[in-house]
């Protein structure tokens, strides 16, 4: 059992803040530091300091911390060029010493599109253009030495010569794909993930998410057990009631709607809910931390819920 944190930048924090909140976590012992991939705040977050861009502060990160793993949950696919993206991946890797999972999605946050002029095509398109991202990535990692990968793909044609773009890891990084495990969504899951995320879900519903892809997974001929089961969700701990109202307050969230659908509540509380999740098949949690100023917070959780967590 694996907890990692998870945090959404695009509300507004600085290069100085994450790297903090990331040392801290790292600091604290826990699994990986992730941050979301967007470039457009949501709800009523100012996204001041600063939006940031994901890729460019995981290389940062690579250098800047030691042994924490480190990714994105996820990449939209519409953001990036697919065909250059696995040179971001691999150098990343490489500045980290191996320490970068992948994680890819079709993209879902229209007004981030239309906001820096990004094409945000139909649904089926954008999984073409994840279908060929996922294709080219595990077609260059898996080339046999000295091999040219080519590829006439849905969307795009590519020929490159895989050597020079070696991840650090072998064969390759953990790739990380999630959703709500509909057809096309299973199916490459199926196909091409190390790992299977379903985020902010009651735990029966998540559990019937990642069991669909446990049978596509029969379907392809691929061990289920072959993929990590994650789940993320967001976290709201405190050692009394008026330290979780506060934590939720600064974030501009309610407590009741937090303890019904995040984890909410005292390192016991925390943990009661974790175990239920982990009853329903979850291996592993990304803990949303949505103010990374609270560096107390992360403290609490890795004093408190990390060490009893199931499975550890």
């Amino acid at each position: 059992m694996g907890l990692r944190i998870f945090t959404e930048p695009q509300q507004g924090a600085s290069y100085g803040q994450l790297l903090s909140f990331a040392r801290t976590a790292e600091e604290a012992g826990f699994d990986a530091f992730f941050r979301s991939d967007h470039y457009l705040k949501m709800g009523s977050a100012s996204g001041l300091p600063a939006y940031t861009d994901a890729w460019t502060t995981l290389a940062a990160l690579a250098r800047d911390t030691t042994t924490i793993r480190l990714g994105t949950l996820v990449t939209p696919v519409t953001f990036r060029p697919i065909g250059t993206f696995p040179i971001i991946a691999a150098q990343v890797d490489h500045l980290s010493g191996g320490r970068l999972d992948v994680g890819l999605g079709a993209g879902w946050y229209k007004d981030e599109h239309d906001a820096y002029g990004l094409a945000f095509p139909s649904t089926d398109a954008r999984y073409d253009l994840l279908e060929d991202q996922l294709e080219i990535l595990h077609g260059l990692w898996t080339a046999e030495p000295g091999a040219r990968f080519e590829r006439k793909g849905r969307t795009c044609t590519v020929s490159i010569d895989a050597d020079p773009l070696r991840p650090a890891q072998r064969p390759h990084p953990p790739v990380i794909l999630g959703g709500l495990a509909r057809s096309r969504n299973r199916e490459l899951a199926a196909r091409f993930a190390d790992e299977f995320n379903v985020g902010f879900a009651p735990a029966a519903t998540m559990k019937a998410r990642h069991d669909a892809v446990r049978r596509q997974c029969e379907i392809h001929g691929r061990d289920p057990s072959s993929l990590v089961y994650s789940a993320a969700l967001v976290i709201c701990c405190g050692e009394n009631d008026r330290d979780i109202r506060r934590r939720a307050a600064s974030v501009d969230r309610d407590v009741d709607e937090l303890r019904q659908n995040g984890l909410a509540g005292t390192p016991a509380e925390v943990l009661d809910k974790l175990g239920t999740y982990a009853d329903h098949g979850v291996e592993r949690f990304y803990l949303q931390m949505l103010d990374v100023l609270d560096n107390d917070h992360l403290r609490l959780v890795g004093e408190e819920v990390l060490p009893h967590a199931p499975g550890r």
